[in-house]
C-alpha cells in the first residue's frame, strides 16, 4: 500500500509474478531447465484501493518464439480492469550462463495458451 491507501505499482509486478509462477511451474508442466524475465510492460488503468479481497488476473500466451515468449495479462475485478501488462520471458541455460532455444515439449505447452487475437486487443 502507498501512502495514499492504493496498491503500490511495485505490488503489481508481484501479482503478476505470482500468476507466472503457478502457470509456468505447475507439477505438470514445467520450464525445469530455466528462464528469466527480459522485460516487463505495465498500463496502470485505474487505481487498486488497498482490501484484504483478491483480484483476479488473468494470463494468456500472446507469442512464441524460438528463444523468447511472451505472457500478457489483466488484473481485473470482473469488467474493472486496473492494470494490463506483458513480459518477455527467454528460456535460460543457469549452467552455461546464456538462453538456450525453447524445448518442443515447453513450445507444445506455450501454444495451448497462444491468443494472438487477444494481443491486438491489450495494445489498443
Amino acid at each position: 500500500m502507498d501512502a495514499y491507501g492504493h496498491v503500490n505499482n511495485v505490488v503489481f509486478l508481484r501479482y503478476l509474478e505470482e500468476a507466472r509462477v503457478n502457470f509456468l511451474f505447475r507439477p505438470d508442466k514445467n520450464f525445469k531447465q530455466g528462464s528469466v524475465v527480459a522485460r516487463h510492460e505495465i498500463d496502470y488503468k485505474r487505481q487498486l484501493v488497498h482490501r484484504h479481497t483478491p483480484v483476479d488476473i488473468e494470463l494468456w500466451v500472446t507469442q512464441i518464439r524460438a528463444a523468447s515468449f511472451t505472457l500478457t495479462y489483466e488484473v481485473k475485478d470482473g469488467d474493472q480492469i486496473y492494470v494490463r501488462a506483458s513480459t518477455v520471458i527467454v528460456p535460460f541455460d543457469f549452467e552455461a550462463g546464456r538462453p538456450r532455444r525453447l524445448t518442443e515439449e515447453e513450445r507444445e505447452f506455450l501454444q495451448e495458451y497462444l491468443d494472438d487475437d487477444k494481443e491486438e486487443a491489450v495494445a489498443a
